[in-house]
């Protein structure tokens, strides 16, 4: 096997502008001062999600759900695998992580949904503190996933990190994607730059 282009650059943008987004909303949660701050971070992080949904149909390989959402033996099998430190590699994500994918988009839409609904005093003290849990719930995704990441890296011998920043994994030449997709990458960043405006306003 060899370096391959494996992670287009909508994904890997949107990662990281979800990390940004989610770090930035979770910090300024409870400040009044920087209230639009953390409005304007929590729809970085829904508009990512939104875009990343129809990603998942029409976007790369690997970025595809049909490529990394299995079904709960896969995972299981996956699971089973790292504890006898005989992982199965994936060029993608795998089956784990591929489910930590879903939650955290899904959550990601929810959080931000509510966040935007209570921005606009739409519903009351219950929308506030289902906002907040879902918030935790996603926190507690991002804890998973990257612990994931960190004993991923660890047992494959391959930094997960880094590959969410070059685009790059371990694989056969004839697995790697043929584009980085830089058309789609735009178009991402002009979502997340209107969602951001027209939710601020």
């Amino acid at each position: 096997m060899q370096k391959i282009l494996v992670w287009d650059l909508p994904v890997r943008l949107g990662h990281w502008l979800m990390v940004g987004g989610f770090a930035l909303a979770w910090l300024t949660g409870d400040s009044e001062t920087f209230r639009l701050v953390h409005v304007i971070a929590g729809a970085t992080v829904l508009a990512v999600a939104s875009f990343r949904l129809p990603w998942g149909f029409i976007g790369s390989r690997y970025a595809r759900f049909v490529d990394f959402v299995r079904g709960p033996t896969r995972v299981r099998s996956y699971a089973m695998s790292l504890l006898k430190l005989q992982p199965e590699h994936h060029v993608g994500h795998n089956p784990a992580g591929g489910w930590a994918i879903v939650l955290l988009l899904g959550l990601g839409i929810l959080t931000g949904l509510a966040g935007w609904a209570i921005y606009n005093d739409i519903g009351g003290h219950w929308l506030e503190e289902l906002h907040e849990g879902l918030a935790a719930a996603m926190l507690t995704v991002v804890i998973v996933h990257v612990a994931g990441v960190v004993s991923g890296s660890l047992v494959h011998g391959e930094n997960l990190v880094r590959a969410m920043v070059n685009g790059y994994k371990r694989g056969a030449p004839e697995a790697a994607i043929r584009s980085a997709r830089p058309l789609a990458a735009g178009l991402l960043l002009g979502w997340v730059a209107l969602a951001c405006w027209w939710i601020a306003n």
